[in-house]
């Protein structure tokens, strides 16, 4: 967890100051637990107890970018 905390994170944004610190992490956390696949869980998130359901529809649909710590990471969501 040090070594991936490290390379998606302290890598790329300097934290300023000890209470710029917990934010970064608080954020980080939230995306890692939430979003981030592992592949040890199937690519599945921390928190997701079942593959998301696949789209066998041929409907476009627009692709939605959040940006996570400022734009160092970002997450992709299909709307409905």
């Amino acid at each position: 967890m040090i070594g991936t905390i490290r390379r998606e994170v302290l890598d790329h944004i300097p934290v300023v100051h000890e209470a710029h610190a917990p934010q970064v992490f608080a954020e980080y956390q939230e995306h890692y637990t939430t979003h981030r696949p592992h592949r040890s869980r199937g690519q599945r998130p921390s928190e997701a107890w079942e593959q998301p359901a696949v789209l066998h529809d041929r409907v476009p649909r627009r692709l939605l970018r959040t940006r996570v710590l400022g734009g160092v990471i970002n997450e992709y969501r299909y709307t409905a």
